[in-house]
């Protein structure tokens, strides 16, 4: 079986051992590599390759969404963004940068470990509670 391969990144070093802990025993998938800023994790990408990159959306020296800008010019790994942020200018601008999914970091495991395979399948996927919030916001909108 062909594991996926996973970096993660994220400024704080305790949500990176609990999601490295996570993904570690799942048999399909491998954590490679750890980036503590949008700077390491672009650069680490160059150089592991990993299929996939769950991001923090809010690090240091380069905001996850910059850092996905750069990442996928240049390599076709795939991003996953992570964030306590759930507001709809975050999620947008996760998506616009070209994160396939967006995930809230108090997700469960077992989500976060599906997310993975549904968008290293190339699709996408987003924490439940969004695409709820985006359509009432959406519909509000339009009744405006």
């Amino acid at each position: 079986m062909k594991r996926i391969t996973v970096l993660l990144a994220d400024d704080d070093r305790v949500v990176r051992k609990v999601f490295r802990e996570i993904l570690e025993r799942e048999d399909d998938i491998e954590v490679v590599g750890e980036a503590k800023n949008g700077n390491q994790a672009v650069a680490m990408v160059k150089k592991l390759r990993p299929a996939l990159v769950l991001m923090d959306f809010a690090m240091p020296l380069l905001n996850g969404s910059q850092a996905t800008r750069q990442i996928l010019e240049a390599s076709p790994t795939k991003v996953l963004m992570l964030s306590s942020h759930s507001d709809e200018a975050y999620v947008v601008e996760a998506v616009d940068s070209g994160a396939m999914g967006y995930l809230i970091k108090h997700t469960c495991a077992g989500t976060v470990c599906h997310a993975i395979r549904e968008v290293q399948k190339g699709n996408t996927f987003f924490s439940p509670s969004i695409p709820k919030r985006l359509h009432k916001r959406n519909r509000k909108k339009s009744r405006d």
